[in-house]
């Protein structure tokens, strides 16, 4: 395919994706009762009302009202649907809105989407605006499910056939040797369909040789460190003298076989820990030469066994670098030289620039498919604790310590 059809939007595939993101998210809400929808399961989130009426609210915003300039709906819920809060703001700010009657949402979100449906249907807009929406709600997808992880058991209606796989055994954590050479982050403008601002312009950087783990840490070798005094991630819970992972639906015994899901912060103590450090962006970007995705799109509501899924394998033997867990970088997430402001969403990345974000790579069981590529940037704060986010630890060619 050439450029100049990689770069014509396509107006039927676009319109299914937009159905196909709003059935699947209208089934994630199904899973709850009634008596949720104003919960807060996180409080650095906004209540579950917030996001039933974002999702179809900032597609609204963004492709019938910015681009194709159309009239309004009601000024006030697109402006409370507008936008999200950042994990470091107030934990009060939710709570001090007045959120409107599941009815009024209901009929918002209605014609929310009809008129989107329609723009999509009917007019040019470019292809940024529509790219823009259809990522935002699959992204927003992984939010909601861990969002919904927090919520008591009690309140989410647990899917025919659930059955997580923990049977797996502890794989053996090898080093793999990675050459010095080049690592080309991000893309430059026209190369695919779609990117976020975030990943453009392409970026090259020389990367020295650096060894990293063939898995990811799993739960038995985090174990050894909780063990040794440090704090248990917030996916573990104590009953007695066992430990239990907090499921979606319950609590199973922990698979130790897992990647284990921590905050940047307990991942970088893990490594220090062991005398070794997290990769940077640069060094995944090395590692994951030629690496498929494995568990990613929704085909799992858990994790699954390290080194199930050799098939997955970069060129040089890594495992697991693209699906079961966002892989945490030590690279504060900050623009490539060259970076300029996305027009549909200016504020989607710029207003992370601040140190204080650092960089995770390739997938999770929650990530859709269509998200899923080399130069796809995810980011948080290195202590949040929600995401479904794991990591492996690196050394450089002089460091070999062992622990």
């Amino acid at each position: 395919m050439d450029k100049d059809q990689r770069m014509t939007l396509d107006r039927d595939a676009a319109l299914s994706w937009y159905v196909r993101n709003r059935e699947r998210s209208r089934t994630l809400f199904a899973m709850l009762p009634e008596s949720a929808y104003y919960e807060r399961p996180i409080d650095l989130r906004h209540p579950i009302v917030f996001y039933d009426g974002h999702l179809p609210g900032f597609s609204f915003n963004t492709l019938v009202k910015k681009a194709a300039g159309g009239a309004s709906i009601d000024p006030r819920l697109e402006s409370l649907f507008a936008r999200g809060i950042d994990p470091h703001e107030s934990q009060a700010s939710g709570g001090s809105l007045s959120w409107p009657a599941r009815d009024a949402v209901r009929d918002f979100v209605a014609e929310a989407d009809a008129r989107v449906i329609d723009t999509l249907r009917t007019m040019d807009v470019g292809r940024e605006p529509v790219y823009t929406i259809l990522e935002h709600e699959a992204m927003h997808q992984e939010t909601l499910l861990y969002m919904w992880h927090r919520l008591p058991f009690d309140q989410k209606k647990q899917p025919a056939g659930y059955a997580p796989v923990t049977d797996g055994r502890v794989p053996r954590q090898d080093w793999i040797e990675i050459p010095a050479g080049r690592a080309t982050l991000g893309v430059d403008e026209g190369t695919l369909p779609f990117a976020w601002d975030n990943e453009m312009p392409a970026f090259v950087v020389d990367v020295a040789g650096f060894a990293i783990q063939k898995h990811d840490v799993t739960n038995a070798q985090y174990l050894e460190f909780v063990e040794s005094g440090a704090p248990a991630p917030s996916f573990w819970e104590r009953v007695g003298d066992r430990w239990f992972w907090r499921g979606m639906f319950a609590q199973i015994p922990l698979p130790l076989s897992w990647p284990v899901y921590v905050t940047q912060a307990e991942a970088s103590a893990y490594a220090q820990w062991r005398g070794w450090r997290l990769p940077t962006e640069a060094e995944y970007q090395r590692a994951a030469v030629g690496a498929a995705s494995v568990v990613c799109d929704f085909s799992s509501w858990d994790p699954e066994p390290a080194g199930s899924h050799p098939e997955g394998a970069s060129r040089y033997g890594v495992e697991d670098l693209v699906g079961n867990g966002w892989e945490w970088t030590s690279t504060a997430f900050a623009p490539f030289p060259g970076f300029r402001a996305s027009v549909s969403y200016p504020e989607y990345s710029a207003d992370f620039f601040d140190g204080e974000h650092f960089v995770m790579k390739g997938a999770s069981p929650a990530t859709a498919r269509e998200l899923i590529r080399p130069s796809f940037r995810n980011w948080f704060r290195p202590r949040y604790p929600y995401v479904y986010a794991t990591f492996r630890c690196a050394r450089s060619e002089r460091s070999r310590g062992t622990k």
